[in-house]
């Protein structure tokens, strides 16, 4: 087996932001590890922070946010030199990150198109910009370029196209132009989040479908930001569920979904809408996530966990391997050998099962 190429790494990740209501410690501490060519999801409720933690990454953190601490590693293989570089994206100005990070080698899709394009410009000039902006191309190579990136993302009659503007174009079609955007400089990374939820169930298919496919083409590397778990199962190799500013359990796909060990997975998953249900009423995890406001003390699930132990309430659980496994880590105090043996939900244990038994 070939060694895998580790292109993004993030340690001990912390990010705060200055509000009304005073500071939030949005991010608390985020380790995660991105190799080339393989597809991660990060998974959780709104708030969790999914998307601050994806945003830090590009360089597009919002006015009253701050990175507090820890570093966001980027490696790639210098063009002209041949040589290995790393980066830490943490370190660099604005000015650096617009020249040589965002959009040249790690792009995103985000999830709403129509705020993603410009109104008053054409679908080509869109296109065309960073590859004129970031590789100085001339407008004839831009222009021969952005007509295959039509093509690559299966927009028909790209001619025509390039002359559009997004108000003429259906959701999904919008969608995919972002995508040939994100695509047009070439990056080795590229971030979406919630690519298709505004989008319908089939026009949804189709947009994962051609992501998967060009990220075979391109040997991509691929964040999935999601809350639909039905998405995770059939783009991700390994998911990280994130909760109140943490990531409480990483896995490979079939770790997380077939044996889930954390309290909170179970319950996400326990959520999933599924057709073959007798339950009248679908699962909700109880209680909400916490105020970040303040100071989180203990296991942050702790008050929604009806699992909780008396440590939980007073001790951050650490990250826990999960024995026979080098790639599946669980934060919760569960794990540790002294604590009592808790088994999953039975209703989830069966409906797993079930699932494992189908295939993804």
């Amino acid at each position: 087996m070939a060694e895998r190429e580790r292109i993004l790494k993030i340690r001990n990740l912390n990010i705060s932001f200055k509000t009304d209501s005073g500071t939030v410690n949005a991010i608390r501490g985020v380790n995660l590890d991105l190799y080339r060519g393989e597809t991660i999801a990060i998974v959780g409720e709104s708030g969790s922070g999914k998307s601050v933690t994806t945003k830090a990454i590009m360089g597009i953190m919002a006015n009253n946010g701050t990175i507090d601490s820890g570093s966001i590693e980027y490696t790639w293989h210098d063009e002209n030199t041949g040589e290995v570089r790393t980066e830490d994206i943490v370190k660099l100005n604005e000015k650096q990150m617009q020249k040589e990070i965002r959009g040249r080698k790690i792009a995103m899709v985000f999830q709403d198109p129509m705020t993603s394009l410009n109104p008053t410009m054409t679908i080509g000039k869109q296109i065309m910009e960073p590859m004129i902006y970031h590789y100085g191309k001339s407008k004839e190579e831009a222009y021969a370029k952005s007509l295959e990136l039509l093509e690559l993302v299966g927009i028909t009659d790209a001619e025509k196209r390039m002359k559009n503007y997004p108000h003429q174009l259906s959701g999904g079609m919008r969608q995919r132009i972002v995508i040939a955007i994100a695509l047009s400089c070439d990056p080795y990374v590229l971030i979406c989040d919630e690519p298709t939820t505004a989008l319908d169930v089939t026009i949804q298919a189709k947009i994962l479908e051609l992501i998967q496919d060009i990220q075979k083409k391109k040997n991509l590397s691929v964040i999935y930001i999601t809350h639909d778990l039905g998405v995770v199962a059939k783009v991700a190799d390994y998911v990280n569920v994130m909760y109140a500013g943490k990531i409480i359990e990483t896995g490979t796909i079939d770790e997380i979904f077939y044996d889930p060990r954390h309290p909170y997975t179970w319950g996400l998953l326990s959520a999933m809408p599924d057709l073959d249900t007798n339950d009248p009423e679908l699962y909700t995890i109880p209680g909400t996530p916490p105020n970040l406001a303040v100071p989180v003390k203990g296991d942050a699930f702790a008050p929604r966990n009806q699992y909780a132990l008396n440590i939980d309430l007073r001790v951050e659980p650490p990250m826990f391997e999960v024995p026979g496994s080098t790639t599946h880590k669980v934060a919760s105090w569960l794990m540790h050998p002294n604590a009592p043996k808790i088994e999953m939900p039975h209703a989830l244990k069966k409906r797993l099962e079930k699932m494992e038994k189908g295939g993804k």
